[in-house]
């Protein structure tokens, strides 16, 4: 089953309503130029600052579900008639704790919120520390039943755990996205498609990892197939990046390489 997924690569700001209009102006563009079955936007999509930024200012960027970015989302993908994934920053309403959540939102082609993923594994990693404004979310993502396959979901920097990918592959998902603020530096774009790769592979799965292109951040958003080819792939410029996604070539690659089916895990309990 073939299907056509684009994946919008941008620069966004801190300000939600400025973010909205550049999905309106986009996602209108993808409809004019793919008419895909899906659009995916990166990690905190709706806002985003430049590190350093004052820890007030990007707590009170944060929105409810129910607030005016998600609401015209998914005014977006009803009008358009597509699944469309984003990240946002939604408060945690922990009594005490200040704190936002880093979420992912899947829409229906009718615009109805399907599921949302507040981010379990957060950057406090390379001098950065996303703990010191964000709340872990405790759960991982289920995967989700779509027209054009099991999509399983993660958020950036959980790409460098295996087990996160592993739990979507072990409940079905045949397809994982991933949105994604990836920082630019040393090594980082080796790393980050490195580890993309892995995922794929190791759980014969495609891989869409849609990237920020913001100042600080890597570009370079990817699909990846289940054997870990390389089927479309972005600079580090806005860009509208389009892949069709053959969900027979899953069977096939599994069939080949059932190294997923050959697991021993009474050798390597995971505790």
């Amino acid at each position: 089953m073939k299907s056509k997924f684009v994946l919008a690569q941008l620069e966004n700001t801190g300000d939600p309503a400025q973010n909205l209009e550049k999905a309106k102006v986009y996602a209108k563009k993808a409809y004019e130029e793919y008419r895909p079955d899906m659009m995916i936007f990166p990690e905190v999509f709706m806002t985003h600052f430049p590190v350093g930024t004052d820890r007030e200012t990007v707590l009170a960027a944060a929105q409810p579900l129910d607030g005016p970015f998600v609401t015209g989302m998914r005014e977006l993908a009803k009008r358009y008639g597509m699944w469309i994934v984003f990240g946002m920053s939604e408060p945690a309403d922990r009594p005490g704790d200040p704190r936002k959540t880093n979420t992912a939102v899947m829409l229906d082609a009718g615009g109805e919120i399907v599921s949302t993923y507040r981010k379990t594994h957060l950057y406090d990693a390379f001098g950065y520390l996303e703990s010191d404004t964000t709340f872990p979310g405790d759960a991982f993502f289920e995967p989700v039943d779509t027209p054009f396959g099991r999509i399983g979901m993660f958020v950036c920097y959980e790409v460098r755990f295996p087990e996160v990918a592993r739990y979507q592959r072990a409940r079905g998902a045949e397809i994982l996205l991933m949105p994604t603020a990836w920082a630019e530096g040393r090594l980082k774009s080796q790393q980050f498609h490195t580890l993309i790769d892995a995922r794929a592979i190791e759980n014969g799965c495609f891989v869409v990892a849609c990237d920020l292109c913001s100042e600080g951040c890597l570009g370079e958003s990817v699909v990846v197939d289940p054997m870990g080819v390389n089927i479309a792939a972005a600079g580090e410029r806005e860009q509208l990046l389009f892949a069709e996604i053959d969900t027979d070539r899953i069977p096939e690659v599994r069939r080949k390489v059932p190294s997923y089916d050959q697991r021993r895990p009474d050798l390597y309990p995971i505790g």
